[in-house]
């Protein structure tokens, strides 16, 4: 590899800079007249500096700066402490000598060498972030050119290092333009081309205003044409290598361009497999969760392969880390192969949404994160929202129970607050009343302040005993997880508030609630997005395939990438639809998808429009309640 050759060129550049600077500064002032014994003292040091025996030569040094800490010699002996320590590999011995020089004499002409002696440092031990962050303290306007060119030089191995190839590009330029030698040139030329072939079609137009040298002008439009072949994007890759040969003609990759104009005479058939991309969390952090959807999408592939054998998809899978950045750049991957749409993320879905819009590629994510369908209209969203529970919630409770007045007890956080607030509006607007509101800690284990205020006890507390309850609601929502709502169900019935319904959120279908609440929790109802013992015929089909191909029950998460990945295959295989802007409108006019996590069209910003399953608990397990 380019880069670990340079590894040993770099380490012998900074010895020579350290020990000689720059040519139109003198790296270690000639040293004045000292009286016996500093001449001395220093005078062995050197000798035993350029024979090479530097454990001798540190000690003198360090001897010296010790007897003579006021003398001019100080910082240039620092740095060849430091340079020592460098070329042994002993980076902290030799970061700790560059800081200890910048902390003594700060003005000294030697300052930038010391910094980039620790860039360099932190560069040997793979901290490329560390690289990264340091750089900013070396100012271009006031250092010389020859830091200037080892900075950027180390700031493009860093960024290459990290995977961020434009930002390693875009370095390697600001180098290639400050070399006045042709053989430097050449190197930092060969890196430059190194890294930027792993550039996509979008970063590589966006290299050419950072230059204006013609080689590199040239090359990049030379680039651009290789990469649209690459991406089988064959009339582009035509009309840019024309465009580069008659405006470059002298150019270096003339000849190459010549010879990959000859290949694309042959066009691959323009009914091509269409691609779908899927963005999923497969390591880290989250990569159980990523995992489990790559199953679902899978499943549903096999599913919609065979019943629709003429329908040939090609799914390609990228693991997005749990990172921004590898997402976002994955998108731009997935874009420059023609993909017609886009499955996922799980996570850091705002950042690929945001940039499949500005690319113009449907894509269908799975994230609760808030405001995602928003981004755009080729953004969608498939999953279970608050909102989708609430609208769902008080429209079974008003219009299939009859319930009219509600009550309230909710934890006062963030997830407390959102269903609380959501839950009360939607009752509202279906026409129900909200008798009572009443919140309780996060942390809170004794309820009976909060069930005293609903039921009106709280103000005669002293006549507790013949003070009745009077609970003035048809049904209590309590949109906490099932461990709290475990200790809540039981002390409602300590305080007599029986004989109402209990709602809760998708959290109460947790075998967790029963095991607390036993027999109080009876009868509780909440809303599910899947729910695996449905009798519903594709709910039954999908849970016995699924079971069989992978000796295990599906979950939600399953689940809903199942469903994401089948309205995509059907839209692509629907009238052979392959544009990516007829995909977006197919998606957008599809109505009543009925898959396993209920029916499902969506609405016009791209929101999933859903009818959830309503389960109630009956003994010690869950059914499912029809409310159609």
């Amino acid at each position: 590899m380019i880069f670990q050759r340079q590894l040993i060129t770099l380490t012998l550049f900074l010895c020579s800079i350290f020990i000689f600077s720059c040519a139109q500064r003198q790296a270690i002032p000639s040293p004045p007249t000292l009286a016996p014994p500093g001449e001395k003292l220093f005078q062995r040091a050197e000798m035993k500096f350029q024979s090479k025996e530097y454990r001798a030569a540190i000690q003198l040094y360090q001897d010296y700066i010790r007897i003579f800490p006021e003398s001019p010699l100080v910082p240039s002996i620092y740095m060849k402490i430091g340079t020592i320590y460098l070329v042994q590999n002993q980076y902290a011995e030799a970061r700790k000598n560059y800081h200890k020089m910048i902390e003594a004499v700060p003005e000294t002409q030697f300052i930038t060498d010391a910094m980039l002696g620790i860039l360099t440092t932190y560069y040997h031990e793979g901290d490329y972030k560390e690289v990264l962050s340091q750089a900013e303290n070396l100012n271009d306007q006031s250092i010389p050119r020859a830091i200037y060119l080892r900075k950027y030089a180390l700031l493009g191995d860093s960024y290459y290092a990290t995977g961020r190839s434009f930002k390693s590009v875009e370095s390697y330029i600001k180098v290639y333009m400050a070399t006045e030698n042709e053989e430097g040139k050449k190197e930092i030329l060969a890196k430059l081309e190194e890294s930027a072939s792993n550039l996509t079609a979008e970063e590589i137009q966006n290299l050419s205003p950072l230059t204006e040298d013609l080689y590199l002008k040239g090359y990049i439009e030379y680039l651009l044409g290789v990469k649209y072949a690459q991406n089988n994007q064959y009339e582009d890759a035509v009309r840019q290598l024309t465009h580069f040969m008659s405006t470059y003609p002298e150019h270096k990759y003339v000849e190459d361009a010549n010879r990959l104009m000859g290949t694309l005479s042959q066009k691959p058939d323009e009914h091509e497999q269409p691609a779908v991309g899927c963005l999923l969390p497969l390591s880290g952090r989250y990569e159980t969760f990523g995992a489990k959807a790559l199953k679902g999408i899978e499943l549903a592939l096999m599913q919609y392969s065979s019943v629709n054998p003429e329908v040939d998809i090609r799914l390609i899978i990228r693991d997005t880390e749990g990172s921004p950045d590898t997402t976002e750049a994955i998108v731009n991957e997935l874009a420059d192969r023609n993909v017609t749409a886009l499955i996922g993320p799980i996570i850091n879905a705002t950042e690929a949404a945001k940039q499949a819009q500005s690319l113009q590629i449907p894509i269908i994510t799975m994230t609760q994160k808030e405001g995602v369908a928003d981004i755009g209209d080729y953004v969608f969203r498939n999953f279970l929202t608050p909102e989708m529970q609430m609208k769902t919630m008080a429209t079974y409770a008003i219009e299939h129970l009859g319930l009219k007045k509600f009550a309230i007890l909710y934890p006062n956080e963030k997830y407390g607050t959102t269903f609380m607030n959501l839950f009360w509006d939607h009752v509202i607007a279906h026409g129900g009343e909200i008798s009572g509101v009443e919140p309780y800690a996060p942390d809170q284990t004794d309820f009976a302040l909060p069930i005293k205020k609903l039921t009106g006890r709280y103000h005669n507390a002293s006549d507790e005993k013949t003070n009745k309850p009077v609970v003035d609601f048809d049904a209590i929502f309590i949109p906490d997880g099932p461990e709290k709502s475990g200790l809540i169900l039981p002390q409602l019935a300590y305080y007599d508030v029986t004989n109402v319904y209990l709602l809760g959120t998708n959290l109460w279908h947790s075998d967790k609630l029963i095991q607390m609440a036993q027999q109080h929790a009876k009868g509780a109802i909440m809303p599910e997005i899947f729910f695996a013992e449905s009798t519903n015929e594709t709910v039954v089909q999908f849970v016995h395939n699924f079971t069989e191909t992978y000796g295990e029950q599906p979950g939600f998460i399953e689940a809903i990438a199942y469903d994401t990945a089948l309205m995509v295959f059907q839209t692509l295989g629907s009238q052979n639809l392959q544009s990516r802007d007829s995909i977006k409108d197919k998606l957008l006019n599809m109505t009543d998808f009925q898959g396993v996590t209920g029916k499902t069209s969506f609405n016009p910003n791209g929101e999933a429009n859903k009818e959830l399953f309503i389960l109630q608990i009956n003994g010690d397990k869950f059914s499912e309640l029809e409310h159609e």
